[in-house]
Order: C-alpha cells, then sequence, then structure tokens
C-alpha cells in the first residue's frame, strides 16, 4: 500500500481540487490516501464545536470516499487519539481533560470523560467510512504525559511509569475499535512506543500496525501477521515556516526507505505491507501553514514513481515530467521548468514568483535605493516633507513596482480562491505576501 497524507490541520482543498487530484495520484502510483480531518471533520451533536467554520459537510465526506473508489484509492480516516489534540482541548467545554492545565496538546488519561469523548469522535468518523479497512489513531507526539497531577499520583500508587500509562490508554483505544467495529485494522505512529522496552511491549501485545512518524529511522511491527509499514514524506518536515519543498531532500528519503525495503526479506518472516507519504500542512494546530499541496506536487509525483519503479532512474524522471506537464527539473535547485499541466500548476509558478522576487524586489526598492535614502527616509514621511524633484526620480519606478505586485497578488488570490477556503487565502497572504507588499504600499501611500 502507498498511501498519501492529506493533512487537512491547515489549508484544506475543496472537493473540487480533490476531483483534479485523485486521478493524478492514482496515476503517480498511489493507492490509497491518509486523511488526517481534524476540525474539517462535520461533527455532529455535541461534537459540533469542533468543526471549523469552513469544515466539510457529510456530501462532501460522501464524495471524497466516492472520487477515491473511483481512483482506487483506498481511505484510511486518521482521529487523534491522545497528543496533538489541540483542535479539541483548546475549547473550554473541553479544558477539563488536559493532562496539564496549560496546555491544550495531551489528553488526560485518568479521567473517564477522556476516553467516552474519544470513542463519541471515534464513532462518528468511523460510521462515515464504512468501506474503509483501516484506521490510524495517531497517537504521536504525546507531549507532557505524566506531568499533571492525576498521572504523578497514578504513578506512585502503580509503581508505574509513563510508557506503562501510555500503552493503558492505547489498549484502551484499540479495545473500543476491534469490540465495536470488528475486523477493523488500527495503525498508529511509532515514536511514542521507540521509548518503550521490547519487553514491556511484547508483554502487552498492542496488536495494531505501527508506522513511523518520520525520517529514516525504525520501524514497528503488525504483531498479529508480522508485517511492516513505514512513514516517508513528500513536505512539510523541513521547517514549520518552509513555503518551497527541497526535492533532494525527499527524494533522499525515499531512496533510503527503498534500501530498507529491499533489505526486509532477509529478515522472515517479517513482510512489508505498506509506505505512508506524509504530506504535513502544519506542525500541529496552532503553527503557520508550511508547503501548499500544489507546490508539493512536483516533490509527491517523484517521491511516489521513485516507490514504484524501485529507483530514480532516468525513465521514473521521464515519467513525472511526463505526468506533471514540465520539460525539465533540477533537483538541488528545487526546481521544475515548463509550463505544468498538473491541478494547481498556476499556484507552483506564482508562490515560486513570491518566494524569490517579491521580497527581493521590494527591500531592493526600499532599502538600496539611494533617492529613496536620501530624499524620502522615515524622518522625511513622519514629517511629511520632501522635494518634488527628488521625489520624481525615483516616484514612477516605485508606482510601476507596486501596480505590477498588486496585479499579480490579486491573480494569485484567484488561483488560491480556486483551491482553498477564504480563512486559507487570508492566511497564506498575511504570512508570505502582506509583510512585504504593505511596506511598499505604505511608500506608495506616503509618495502620492
Amino acid at each position: 500500500m502507498r498511501l498519501v497524507h492529506l493533512d487537512l490541520k491547515g489549508a484544506a482543498p475543496r472537493v473540487s481540487y480533490l476531483e483534479q487530484v485523485f486521478p493524478l495520484l492514482s496515476q503517480l502510483g498511489a493507492n490509497g490516501i491518509l486523511i488526517e480531518y481534524e476540525d474539517m471533520f462535520p461533527f455532529k451533536g455535541d461534537l459540533e464545536i469542533l468543526k471549523s467554520p469552513f469544515a466539510y459537510s457529510e456530501e462532501d465526506i460522501e464524495r471524497i470516499q466516492q472520487l477515491a473508489e473511483l481512483h482506487k484509492l483506498e481511505v484510511v480516516p486518521l482521529v487523534q487519539t491522545f497528543g496533538h489534540v489541540e483542535f479539541i482541548l483548546k475549547h473550554q467545554k473541553y479544558q477539563h481533560l488536559r493532562e496539564v492545565e496549560r496546555f491544550p496538546n495531551t489528553f488526560n488519561p485518568h479521567i473517564p470523560d477522556t476516553l467516552a469523548l474519544l470513542k463519541s469522535i471515534l464513532s462518528q468518523v468511523i460510521e462515515k467510512h464504512r468501506h474503509s479497512t483501516w484506521i490510524h489513531i495517531g497517537a504521536d507526539e504525546v507531549f507532557h504525559l505524566g506531568e499533571g497531577m492525576d498521572s504523578k499520583n497514578w504513578m506512585s500508587r502503580n509503581k508505574g511509569d509513563t510508557g506503562t500509562m501510555y500503552l493503558n490508554h492505547i489498549k484502551e483505544v484499540l479495545g473500543f475499535i476491534s469490540t465495536q467495529y470488528w475486523g477493523l485494522q488500527a495503525l498508529m505512529w511509532d515514536d511514542m512506543l521507540r521509548k518503550i522496552s521490547v519487553g514491556a511491549l511484547q508483554g502487552e501485545r498492542v496488536g495494531t500496525a505501527v508506522a513511523p512518524k518520520l525520517g529514516i529511522s525504525a520501524a514497528l511491527i503488525h504483531v498479529a501477521t508480522l508485517a511492516v509499514w513505514f512513514a516517508s514524506a513528500f513536505k512539510g518536515t523541513t521547517g514549520p515556516a518552509q513555503t518551497w519543498p527541497p526535492l533532494s531532500y525527499h527524494l533522499k528519503n525515499h531512496l533510503s526507505w527503498l534500501k530498507v525495503m529491499k533489505a526486509l526479506p532477509q529478515l522472515a518472516p517479517l513482510r512489508f505491507q505498506g509506505i505512508v507519504l506524509t504530506g504535513w500542512q502544519r506542525y500541529d494546530h496552532y503553527s503557520v501553514l508550511c508547503e501548499l499541496l500544489p507546490v508539493g506536487i512536483p516533490s509527491l509525483a517523484i517521491s511516489l514513481q521513485t516507490l514504484v519503479n524501485g529507483g530514480f532512474t532516468e525513465e521514473t524522471k521521464r515519467k513525472v515530467l511526463d505526468s506533471l506537464g514540465f520539460q525539465s527539473m533540477h533537483l538541488e535547485q528545487s526546481m521544475c521548468e515548463g509550463r505544468g499541466m498538473f491541478p494547481g500548476a498556476e499556484i507552483y509558478h506564482m508562490v515560486q514568483q513570491v518566494n524569490d522576487h517579491l521580497k527581493e524586489s521590494i527591500l531592493k526598492a526600499l532599502e538600496e535605493d539611494s533617492a529613496i535614502k536620501g530624499w524620502f527616509s522615515p524622518y522625511h514621511r513622519k514629517h511629511q516633507f520632501g522635494n518634488p524633484r527628488n521625489m520624481e526620480s525615483f516616484g514612477s519606478k516605485v508606482l510601476k513596482l507596486h501596480e505590477d505586485w498588486e496585479s499579480f497578488v490579486r491573480d494569485l488570490r484567484d488561483q488560491l480562491e480556486k483551491v482553498y477556503f477564504p480563512d486559507t487565502v487570508e492566511e497564506w497572504m498575511e504570512e508570505n505576501v502582506s509583510p512585504y507588499l504593505d511596506q511598499l504600499q505604505d511608500l506608495v501611500q506616503d509618495y502620492q
């Protein structure tokens, strides 16, 4: 199985964009999608408070699954069940379920309401994914576990540690899934399990498949079938504010995983079952957006085709270029050249323009133009005086620069709105465009 991770806790695409992307994913070699809904799921009843104002509708969820089935992509929903639950615990209604009162990251596993809430959340998600044979329960980065007073008391009373506490909670979650949804298999990230001894894990017999979250280190095993899962990344792992994926970095990650896969037959009876190509959109609920999906598609295409073909050959490269409508690629520069014919190619090129030219051209005008520095300084602007003769020497150039970028940004906004909801468009523009364009607008306004 080759699952492409859609991280919807930021920049969730409109379903109309997924209609265009799913055929491409299938063509490139994916056969499943891991959907991390977070607040984009249409929670109902008591859970409605968890929904984003732009959450998908029930009809959207149904449409996504129909599209996936049409393009032979298995859908695996992901529900965080221990850490990374800021979207739940930020609400006052659920504040009492925090492990540490100050931080909304992690559930307190000792309060009965925690498991009751999780059962309710899992039930709503699973009920809407009746054709899925897998569920992913997250369970990574359970920060501050053991620091709450309830946990300290439990460890003292039971002579236990955080590892045992972690496993107890996970077993309860898995027990609920196996009891209520017979045959549904579970996946989880393995970073917390790596801190627990092999003996303790064997003693607990955690009957689930476990995938490592990132990097090229360890992998864990489905206890029942001795099947191994891995997780790589095509974007979203090289910095929380990264806007452009480093192609060679992600390619090397997948080439490293291929080496591990090829070595697996020597470790019989272990059997390789699948890989998740993660594409994080935020590092957590509160962090900024990292690389947008259209910007990450070339990296995803290279990663998938490398896995399908068992390496990155000239033939692999040609297939990627043909699939995406590019003429050439330069891995070390993380660039693909040509018009591009994939969904969101316009956004790919426009974000490239923002990255390469927006900041540079504006700061050059504001900070390096000697006429501006000499005759239109912050002091001149603050006190509103200047010589028209000197100001005219730079005025037309600055007005033209402003007009060009304003026109470009209008086009960029139009393209983003085709793919994303208004909150994403505003956030991305405010983070990546406004800090520089606002400075230019202020200068033009003062000049006029």
